[in-house]
């Protein structure tokens, strides 16, 4: 790569990292105190509070951040296939790799349908307190997951960065 592009591939490295590491610190901060929180309360109430959280959460920014950072580790995935030998490129193959398969595949698959038959009941029911118990033990162990690999990527991005400095290549 020529420094231009070596720059610019430090440049995206560095901020796909604090992409995968501010998702992870949202998916973190949900599974420590907020789901936590959400199970405390009234069944209903927990319910219609998680609901409202969905909506919520699907705003530009937030869409931006956690898609953005997938569609960075997807260009840093071919910039280092094309790059092989460059300081630091297994890294960032395997954490981008790990962000789109353990974040966004698992956002994909696993969260999302739940978040959409959630969505679909009414929280007083009886059938919505069955539901709820469920969703409040298999959403979380995958945001877990989201949250684990979105920081081992963030962590295997800065392992990159810091081998393609001693590497001599920026």
């Amino acid at each position: 790569m020529s420094a231009v592009l070596d720059g610019w591939f430090a440049v995206l490295t560095f901020a796909t990292a604090l992409g995968c590491g501010l998702i992870a610190g949202v998916f973190f901060t949900f599974s420590t105190f907020v789901m936590p929180t959400l199970g405390r309360l009234p069944v209903p109430q927990g319910i219609a509070a998680m609901q409202s959280i969905n909506v919520a959460a699907i705003t530009p920014s937030f869409m931006a951040a956690l898609f953005g950072t997938g569609l960075a580790c997807a260009i840093l995935i071919g910039g280092s296939l094309m790059t092989w030998s460059r300081p630091g490129g297994v890294y960032v193959v395997l954490g981008g790799l790990i962000y789109l398969v353990g974040t966004i595949l698992v956002t994909i698959v696993a969260n999302v349908p739940r978040n959409d038959a959630l969505a679909a009941v009414d929280p007083a029911t009886a059938e919505a307190a069955t539901l709820w118990a469920s969703y409040l033990t298999s959403w979380t162990v995958w945001n877990h997951v989201r949250s684990a690999t979105a920081f081992a990527a963030a962590a295997l991005l800065t392992v990159a960065l810091c081998l393609s400095r001693v590497g001599g290549n920026g």
